[in-house]
């Protein structure tokens, strides 16, 4: 019979940790995150090979879903929830949007979801589809949110959970200490690159002021640096840059023009990749001097 894989049981246990009795007028149930459909669902990712159709869409449209087709669901649905973090409410619609954007740009941490069909003001029904063969959904969607995983990366035990620590990080409802090793490793290498450069360019002298907790003006703020709030920003900042990098400039001071746009410097300070820093900081140091 069909059956809920661990990775997508990992998946809803992280969501409704943090948004199950969260503060707010409406929070996350337990009864509203699903991954099996109800036993008379026959056909899509809520089904395993048991439960198929012929020429069913999540299996014959890629071969991702070919190569993964197990027992496993392959999807899980979010519902409605209203809580308050940051100062602010964040629903349903405006978590989905924001996955959606993340799928947009092509972040490294959706590339194993193969849709989302959400509803962006409880109205109107949209898919996004990384194969783009459809655009909408039914009206169930006004009220909750689908994601389909490729079936190969369910099959694979592939974690499914960054892009959702991501979210609860830029909403404030996750802290440092529930970053992965990985997400840790990484993000202190990015750190040393950037500060090792202080006093010798403008660029690590903006880093080193924004990882210490100081203003552009190098005065103290309050509030300690928060490492996944960190790579949640620039996380956000590459997934811009990929964006721009897709439109079709037909000169550089369009590029640059873009660019500024939609960026702050200490954005691209902290996005700049440890094997170039040095080599763009040596430059600007060179032009200043000039």
């Amino acid at each position: 019979m069909t059956r809920a894989p661990a990775n997508l049981l990992a998946l809803r246990s992280l969501l409704l940790t943090h948004l199950d009795n969260a503060p707010g007028p409406d929070d996350l149930d337990p009864a509203e995150v699903g991954i099996v459909g109800d036993p008379s669902h026959r056909g899509g990712y809520h089904c395993g090979s048991d439960r198929v159709v012929p020429n069913d869409y999540s299996v014959v449209e890629s071969p991702r879903d070919r190569a993964g087709l197990t027992l496993d669901a392959s999807a899980l649905d979010v519902g409605q929830f209203d809580v308050r973090s940051g100062g602010r409410s964040n629903t349903l619609p405006s978590f989905s949007v924001w996955c959606v954007a993340q799928c947009a740009a092509n972040a490294a941490d959706t590339r194993d979801i193969r849709e989302i069909i959400y509803s962006p003001d409880g109205s109107t029904v949209k898919r996004w589809d990384r194969l783009g063969k459809r655009t909408s959904g039914d009206s169930s969607h006004r009220w909750h949110t689908h994601f389909s995983f490729f079936r190969d990366a369910i099959k694979a035990g592939r974690d499914q959970r960054p892009l959702f620590r991501r979210y609860l990080s830029s909403i404030g409802l996750l802290e440092d200490d529930d970053m992965t090793p990985q997400e840790h490793n990484w993000l202190a290498t990015v750190h040393k690159n950037l500060t090792v450069l202080d006093g010798r360019n403008p660029i690590g002298q903006i880093y080193t002021r924004i990882a210490e907790g100081r203003d552009e003006t190098g005065i103290a703020v309050t509030g300690n640096w928060n490492l996944r709030a960190m790579t949640a920003q620039l996380t956000d900042l590459q997934n811009k840059l990929n964006a721009l990098a897709a439109k079709d400039f037909t000169d550089e001071a369009a590029i640059v023009q873009g660019v500024l746009a939609g960026l702050t410097p200490e954005e691209i300070a902290a996005a700049i990749p440890p094997t170039i820093a040095k080599q763009v900081a040596d430059e600007l140091a060179r032009r200043l001097v000039a």
